[in-house]
């Protein structure tokens, strides 16, 4: 009612009153809505009054925690009205009070959160999405709420207040002061979150994506900044679209209708500031996105990639003003001109890594010159005092300096740096870092890099590191291109010194995580903002007075400044070069244990700082020795530097004026040189690989400057180890090597460009920093493996020593150094173990040995001397240590023996072409370094012969080597020295020892050493003396072969004979390739070089008789002596590989002697069959077989392919043969059973290939008897035994190859040259005199019975007809029977009967038994063997019916009889063998119907006769053909064989009858498929009668017509068909229909009915000829006719006449008229009778 009154003080106090009551809870809840409605009708009082609203609001809301849905919206409508208010405190305070009621209502939620909610506290609400939800009340006004402030702020109706307009940026402050306090609230309610991402995201990204004013995008920016922070990982998609708009907006790609404010750009920076700051986001960053936008790069819906877009971003940001940025003057160096006169050295990096590196330096030498060092950036002048998101009150946006946003991006990069390298370096140092043992005197090793893959899964920090890995190496070249280019800017002190400890920062995590790439590329960013190329350009370019002229040197340069106002100072490095110089430093002394290969950069780095930092012509030596501190020059220097720091500081001002940077703290040449040395100290402290990868690279450096001196180029591995080439190559395969035009290479050094003048210098950086090292490890040289640091320091000195074209003081050096380090470390080892010891002298001496044996090409004075420093060096440590040397004797040897000459022999030999075994010795090519060498040698053997008897064994055989060294010298006096005397002395010493049984095996060995020296002239280039030495040799071995041991034994096996074959194999093959001497005048010849190779075949002579000698060796000892070594199986397998390649590789004149040897040996072994042999011998047989196997290999590739190499003989091929035989001697003594059928394959196929080869100089004639090749193979293939399953098989395939040879491989023989190995060519064709010719006529009469033997003994085996033999022994007689009378003369001087005939009969034997045995075979063998097996009957048949026989018309009559009746036997055996089997239903009907047509063509008595297969289905019986028969009166040609054509006219009568009863459904058959051939051959000699007699009339016939026409009408009328055969026969399926018919069909027309009835008659042939024979018996006149005597009980007059079969005797003498026209007339009466007319 107070209320209501509408009087102020009233309301005032009614307000009040009503406060307290609402404070007490005095009121109900139900009276809630009208205590609200009051409230809403005092709206429109005075300010007064509404601030007493709202504090009543305030108890209201916050007292009553019921109060919830419409009621909690009426009470906040009235806040957010007074909002509105115009009234300044009033608006103030009603925000401030929404802001309060807000977060009471979302803290509600938390409260409700903790407690059971019942069934009536719950609501449903519909999410944004459309889905429902059911809430608590307190969570559905906050959702209402919160969702209502969304839609206020994007400009939309509310749907829980009723609310018309809310301002967006009350709205946005509503929902930052909600996220900021209740995000955990948030990120726990999937309904909120789902407000965040359906309403607010599009609110901020609208709000950032439009030009929207300063407060509006400050306030969207802030809560954008609180979602990244609170929210990512639940919003990922959004924080997605927010960085990468955060970005673009950075980058200014954002695409805007008008041209973006520079203040939004400004707070996208501060916002990246403060999420680069943090390191735990940008990881969750990377893995959110980054780590799988390789989905979007294959095509998927991967994420992009933000961290890196980020990183380009920053890059991009920093280098887009290099003019604001400026550049720094002292990071050019300082006493250098500023201009861009001097000349720039053009880089190139080797690497990616390089590539990236040089970007900064190369977009600030563009600028140089334009920009003045006024431009710069620093804290105090570009930053805000208060940074711009946090200017709530502003309404526009304040002034912001130009450099801020660079200042801001600076920073962004500098903490994202930091950040990984503070997360990643700590957790490395507990992890990585190994701390020794309590107590232990072992240092602190140097760590290697920790590769996070590696970690156990276990691991907690292994996806941390896994993470910081893959965010180096993504965003390594845009971090390390805008820390290059800043570095380079005009930066204060304090930033200067945050980018370089950025960039040494990543450096060291990089190294760390095992990041080679990105961590060469920020220490060469370093390295060369340490070393400005125009410092050293300019250094290179201060003259040089004469008082001060020196010998350049690398180590003596200093630096020089350019001095404000005074004199030109020499150039060098400013502070801040000399900063970057001590970062680098100090990041390769952290990263010591994981640089590798990459320490080639730094040490370059630090040759080129030592050339810088030492004043130039002041020092001949080494600047910085190991140990020592800095020079005294460098102190001037220095002073001069801070001189001018200070006076550089004082000018700045105050200000500017702020502590130093600690990596800008002493930063003079004195604490820069003093850290290079701890650097090179902290070797010590490295790992053995660490030490290793250390040293090669100051190897590499080394070889890399000495090849800038050479004449040649030098290539160093990534190993150390060292090549030379004949161009300059780089030597460094780290990824930070820079390489220079080959213009330059010489005389420019890399990454500085340091420029090296062609004076030769004093020494080396590299050597000198070397020995120090070698020095501070002596330890770690003596206990640890020579490949960790031993042989690449050893093998480095000993190529720059040994180079000829480094120069003499270099070389000179590297001597000193190695002696030096040779000759202490003996003095470390005398108290080591011995095993040690004698390693580590090993070591020493081999090195020493390398420095004394030179290359053949380095005879110079230099040359001279390094020998000679090596042998002082050698006599010092004897004299210090000989008595404490337990190895190393033989070293000793082998260098003295390095001094001795060659064998003038030897010399000759030594062709450019021939192969050298070591290179020459040095020293012979000067007399007098030879004599001094050779004198200093000769005194060390003469003292060491003196002591003999302390040697061992093993040291007196080098003892003797080295002796016959100086025994084969040129001059005789001190070859007949060392021969008498040395080599007596030593033979006693031998045999003195040798009364100790003990010791006996070690001075057998000795005495089997003197056999080798006589091994030595073995190879004698005089054959006299060489022919000599191997007779001696084996003289002597045949003669106390029998007392020798076993050991002794195989080393005579292994030492003397098979080198010997190895040395006389080698000129032998030399000696083939050689070719012959070309005749030349006298005065030509004299002009000759007579040291040209000519062939000499008298190392063929020589080889001939060692391989004899070892054949009788082997003969004597093999059994007794040589098969009990235990190398025995090794030895035979060398032996018989030394037969084999004398077989294949040498001359003619060898290889027969060489399988004669090997034949001798199986020989000697075949006897034995003792049990203890039987290994040994069963190892003989099949080493030989292995390589019998593999010459016939070759044997056959030869024998198809073109003549490359030298032929084999026949006499070669037999001994061949004779092996294989001996092989398989000892195999079946031994297994007493055959060869497998797997081997026995591979023999015939060699046999096969020897019997075939076609390339011999020395055939003999082949036709009457078989050539030794021939009769050898045969023998051996009849020596197989046939009772292996499949043998009998291979046997009969490859004989039956062997038959066809005569036939289809014949050949002439090639001519072959007199001199050389290989075929000339000639001019002209050779005359038959010359010409031989290889026939195997022989061989086929031996195969061709043999064959046929065989199968008939073996007819019986299924795998005769199953495997396909049957086809292949019915082929090879098929060749000679289609040849017939083309065959080859049978022989040459006797009367062997003709080959096909033997052919024939052979082949007679086998069809016999061919068509019982398929039958016998049923279903074992299938229809496709039964066909081809046919198929190829039939072919044999048609070759020798259908042959050509006209050459036999030359013959006399008898013997064209004969010949005639030989033929018989064919046709008679396919009467009887064939036909009766032939009808089998496995047969094919085309096979049978062939058969008929070869009998139908065989039967033609005319040359030109034709015949038709008569099968007309459809043709009326007794009808004609198509037409009329045309008649000729042409003359016919007779055939010559008439007898043989009515034979097989015959056979096919006799076929188409049902004579035979036997087998009656297979004749059957037969008779169906070949009646069509047989009609129409009838037909053909009738109607062609009938047709000529009308155009002849008168004219009488031919013989042959006449008697063929009669012969014809009587079988006619004798032959009987087998019932239904022609009604088969006209069918379509006459084998079906053969043995049983359809029966009639009585329905059928009476004709048809006829028809069908008379060809299931056995005379319906006759009905079928009724038309014609109605022809003859009409013809008015004469028919043909003819006589025949006929004999009682034998057929008509004669067997042999062609009418003989005709009519049987009816008495003796009786003649008998036969008539064409009473025989068709009977013919008639037949169909008559047939039809039943009387």
């Amino acid at each position: 009612m107070g209320c209501a009154t509408k009087n102020a003080k009233v309301i005032t106090i009614s307000l009040g009153s009503l406060q307290r009551l609402i404070v007490l809870r005095a009121i109900s809840l139900s009276s809630l809505p009208a205590v609200i409605q009051t409230i809403n009708d005092c709206m429109t009082q005075g300010v007064d009054i509404q601030l007493k609203i709202l504090q009543t609001l305030l108890s209201l809301i916050t007292n009553f925690p019921a109060i919830h849905g419409r009621l909690l919206a009426d009470a906040l409508l009235l806040c957010f009205k007074l909002h509105e208010s115009r009234t300044a405190v009033v608006s103030s305070t009603a925000a401030a009070t929404l802001r309060q009621l807000v977060m009471f209502v979302v803290d509600k939620v938390v409260e409700e959160d903790r407690r059971l909610l019942h069934a009536n506290e719950l609501e449903p609400i519909t999410l944004p999405d459309g889905t429902t939800q059911t809430l608590g009340l307190a969570a559905r006004d906050a959702f209402a709420i919160f969702e209502d402030l969304c839609l206020l702020g994007n400009g939309e109706r509310p749907q829980f207040l009723q609310l018309e307009y809310l301002h967006k940026t009350f709205a946005l402050e509503l929902i930052e002061s909600v996220l900021t306090n209740y995000h955990d609230l948030f990120r726990k309610h999937s309904e909120l979150l789902l407000l965040l991402r359906h309403h607010l995201s599009p609110l901020l990204l609208k709000t950032l994506s439009e030009r929207s004013t300063f407060p509006l995008t400050l306030r969207g920016t802030r809560v954008v900044f609180l979602l990244l922070k609170q929210f990512s990982s639940n919003l990922s998609t959004e924080a997605e679209v927010f960085l990468m708009l955060l970005i673009k907006i950075v980058a200014g790609e954002v695409e805007a209708a008008e041209a973006r404010p520079g203040w939004m750009k400004v707070l996208a920076m501060e916002i990246m500031r403060a999420l680069c700051s943090d390191v735990e986001f940008m990881r969750g960053v990377w893995q959110s996105y980054d780590a799988s936008a390789g989905d979007s790069d294959s095509g998927g819906s991967g994420s992009a990639r933000v961290f890196t877009y980020l990183i380009s971003a920053l890059k991009r940001l920093v280098t887009s003003r290099p003019a604001l940025l400026g550049v720094s003057v002292q990071m050019q160096g300082v006493g250098v001109p500023t201009n861009d006169t001097l000349p720039h050295s053009s880089h190139s990096l080797d690497s990616v890594a390089g590539m990236v590196a040089t970007a900064a330096s190369a977009t600030m030498s563009n600028v140089v010159g334009m920009i003045g060092a006024e431009a710069g950036l620093s804290v105090q002048s570009a930053a805000m005092k208060v940074q711009c998101i946090d200017q709530l009150d502003k309404a526009d946006a304040p002034p912001i300096p130009d450099a801020y946003i660079y200042l801001l991006g600076v920073q962004c990069l500098v903490s994202l740096s930091d950040g990984l390298a503070g997360y990643a370096i700590p957790l490395y140092s507990t992890l990585a870092v190994q701390k020794p043992l309590p107590g232990s005197a072992e240092p602190v090793r140097a760590p290697g890099a920790l590769d996070p893959s590696t970690l156990p899964p276990t691991e907690p920090a292994r996806a941390g590191l896994l993470t910081v890995c893959a965010m180096l190496n993504a965003g390594w070249p845009a971090l390390l291109a805008a820390l290059s280019f800043l570095l380079n800017t005009n930066l204060s002190d304090a930033l200067f010194g945050d980018v370089l400890g950025a960039l040494q920062a990543l450096a060291r995590a990089a190294g760390c995580l095992a990041l080679p790439t990105p961590r060469d590329a920020f220490l060469t960013a370093l390295a060369k903002a340490a070393l400005p190329p125009r410092v050293v350009a300019a250094l290179d370019d201060i003259p040089q007075t004469p008082s001060t002229r020196s010998p350049v040197s690398l180590e003596g340069l200093t630096l020089g400044l350019a001095g404000a106002g005074g004199p030109p100072q020499p150039p060098g490095l400013s502070a801040r070069n000399l900063a970057c110089l001590r970062a680098l430093v100090a990041a390769a002394l952290f990263l010591a244990g994981t640089l590798g290969p990459s320490w080639f950069a730094v040490l370059e780095a630090l040759q080129n700082a030592d050339y810088v930092l030492t004043t130039r012509g002041t020092a001949s030596g080494p600047g910085l020795a190991v140990g020592a501190s800095g020079a005294t020059p460098g102190k001037r220097v220095v002073s001069q530097v801070d001189g001018q720091q200070s006076q550089q500081h004082q000018q700045r001002p105050p200000s500017r004026q702020q502590a130093a940077h600690p990596l800008l703290a002493d930063v003079d040449s004195e604490s820069v040189q003093a850290a290079i040395q701890r650097l090179f100290d902290s070797s010590k402290v490295l790992e053995d690989d660490a030490f290793h990868d250390f040293v090669g690279a100051m190897c590499k450096l080394s070889v890399e400057m000495v090849s800038m001196q050479s004449s040649i180029g030098v290539t160093a591995t990534a190993e150390g180890s060292l090549e030379i080439d004949d161009d300059v190559s780089s030597a460094s395969t780290s990824t930070t090597s820079l390489a220079t035009p080959r213009a330059d290479r010489f005389s420019r050094r890399r990454v500085s460009g340091i420029h090296i003048p062609r004076t030769l210098r004093s020494g080396d950086f590299g050597i000198a920093r070397l020995g120090g090292v070698a020095t501070l490890n002596i330890q770690r040289l003596v206990y640890r493996p020579p490949d960790v640091a031993w042989d690449a320091i050893t093998s480095h000195l000993l190529f720059v020593l040994r180079n000829p074209a480094a120069p003499q003081p270099i070389r000179l050096q590297a001597a000193r150094t190695l002696d030096d380090v040779l000759a202490i470390i003996p003095r470390h080892v005398a108290a080591v173990p011995s095993d040690l010891q004698a390693a580590v002298q090993r070591r020493v001496l081999d090195v020493l040995a390398q420095q004394i044996v030179l290359d053949s090409s380095a005879g110079s004075s230099t040359s001279m001397e390094l020998r000679r420093m090596g042998l002082e060096t050698l006599h010092q440590i004897l004299q210090a240590s000989g008595h404490t040397l337990l190895v190393g004797w033989e070293t000793i040897f082998e260098v003295l023996g390095s001094v001795c000459r060659p064998a003038v022999a030897d010399i000759a030999q030594l062709s450019p072409g021939a192969p050298r075994g070591r290179p020459l010795p040095l020293g012979y090519l000067q007399e007098k370094g030879y004599s001094s060498l050779i004198k200093i040698a000769f005194q060390c053997m003469t003292l060491m012969c003196d002591a003999l008897a302390a040697l061992s064994p093993e040291h007196l055989r080098l003892c003797i080597s080295t002796l016959g060294q100086f025994g084969r010298q040129a001059d005789t006096n001190i070859a007949l020295t060392a021969a008498e005397s040395l080599f007596w002395g030593v033979s006693d010493a031998i045999q003195a020892k040798r009364r100790e049984a003990a010791q006996e095996p070690a001075y057998s060995a000795l005495w089997m050493h003197l056999l080798l020296e006589i091994l030595g002239l073995c190879a004698d280039a005089r054959p006299e003396v060489r022919m000599g030495a191997i007779q001696t040799l084996f003289r002597t071995l045949q003669l106390y072969g029998a007392t020798l041991s076993l050991e002794t034994w195989d080393e005579c096996v292994w030492k003397v004979t098979f080198p010997l074959l190895d040395t006389l194999s080698l000129h032998v093959r030399q000696n083939s390739l050689t070719p012959p001497p070309t005749p030349e005048p006298e005065s030509v010849r004299a002009a000759v070089d007579t040291t040209a190779p000519v062939p000499d075949s008298s190392w063929d002579e020589s080889k001939v008789v060692a391989l004899q000698s070892i054949g009788a060796i082997l003969n004597d000892f093999l059994l007794s002596k040589i098969i009990h070594l235990p190398s025995f199986a090794a030895a035979w397998e060398t032996f018989v590989t030394h037969i084999r390649d004398a077989f294949l590789l040498d001359s003619r004149a060898v290889s027969a002697p060489a399988l004669r040897c090997l034949e001798r040996a199986l020989k000697a072994a075949a006897p034995s069959d003792a049990l203890d042999l039987r290994q040994s011998l069963a190892e003989i047989w099949e080493k030989t077989w292995a390589k019998c196997d593999e010459m016939g290999a070759v044997v056959v590739r030869r024998a198809t392919a073109s003549a490359q190499h030298a032929p084999f003989t026949q006499e070669s091929l037999v001994a061949f043969v004779d092996v294989i035989k001996c092989v398989r001697g000892i195999s079946r003594t031994l297994d007493g059973v055959e060869w497998p059928l797997s081997r026995i394959a591979t023999l015939m196929t060699i046999l096969k290939g020897v019997l075939t080869y076609p390339n011999s100089p020395d055939y003999r004639p082949d036709v009457d008897n078989l050539s030794p090749v021939q009769a050898i193979v045969m023998d051996a293939v009849g020596g197989i035994e046939l009772t292996e399953t499949g043998t009998p098989s291979y046997i009969l395939r490859d004989l039956s190859e062997y038959a066809t040879l005569a036939f289809i491989a014949s050949f002439d023989v090639p001519e072959v040259p007199k001199h050389g190995t290989k075929l000339a060519a000639t001019t002209s064709p050779p005359t038959s005199q010359q010409q031989k010719r290889i026939t195997y006529i022989a061989l086929a009469k031996i195969c061709m019975p043999k064959l046929a033997d065989l199968f008939l003994q073996f007819k019986d085996k299924d795998e005769v007809f199953v495997d396909e033999i049957v086809e292949a022994v019915l082929s090879a007689y098929a060749v000679p029977i289609k040849l017939k009378y083309e065959c080859p003369p049978p022989s040459k001087f006797g009367k062997d009967p003709p080959l096909w005939k033997t052919a024939t009969s052979c082949f007679l034997k086998i069809v016999k038994e061919v068509g019982p045995r398929v039958g016998a075979l049923g279903p074992k063998l299938s229809p496709v063997r039964v066909e081809s097996i046919w198929r190829q009957v039939i072919d044999v048949y048609r070759g020798g019916i259908l042959s050509d026989c006209s050459a036999a018309d030359a013959f006399s009559l008898s013997e064209q009889e004969e010949e005639e009746n030989f033929d018989h036997h064919l046709v008679a055996s396919l009467e009887t063998d064939v036909v009766p089997c032939l009808g089998d239903d496995r047969v094919p009907d085309y096979l049978i119907t062939q058969l008929a047509k070869i009998l139908q063509q065989g039967s033609q008595l005319l040359q030109d006769g034709s015949n038709e297969e008569y099968s007309p289905p459809d043709m009326p019986l007794g009808g004609k053909a198509d037409g009329e028969e045309v008649g000729s009166t042409v003359p016919l040609l007779a055939v010559s064989r008439e007898r043989f054509s009515y034979w097989c006219l015959d056979l096919l009568f006799f076929i188409c009858s049902d004579t035979a009863k036997d087998n009656a459904a297979s004749r059957r058959r037969i008779a169906a498929l070949s009646l069509p051939a047989l009609i129409g051959r009838c037909r053909t000699t009738l109607a062609g009668y009938v047709a000529d007699e009308r155009l002849r009339g008168n004219l009488p016939f031919p013989r042959v017509r006449e008697e063929e026409l009669l012969y014809v009408l009587h079988k006619l009328l004798e032959l009987r068909l087998w019932p239904g055969s022609l009604w088969a026969a006209l069918s379509t399926a006459s084998s079906k229909y053969a043995t049983d018919q359809p029966a009639v069909d009585t329905s059928l027309p009476a004709s048809e009915l006829i028809a069908d009835s008379v060809k299931r008659s056995s005379r319906a042939h006759v009905f079928h000829f009724y038309a014609l024979l109605c022809e003859i018996v009409s013809i008015p006149r004469k028919a043909a006719s003819a006589w025949i005597t006929l004999a009682p009980g034998a057929p008509a007059v004669h067997p042999d006449h062609p009418l003989g079969r005709v009519v049987a005797g009816a008495g003796h003498g009786h003649l008998v008229s036969l008539d064409a026209r009473a025989l068709a007339r009977e013919c008639l009466r037949e169909v008559g009778r047939e039809l039943g007319v009387p």
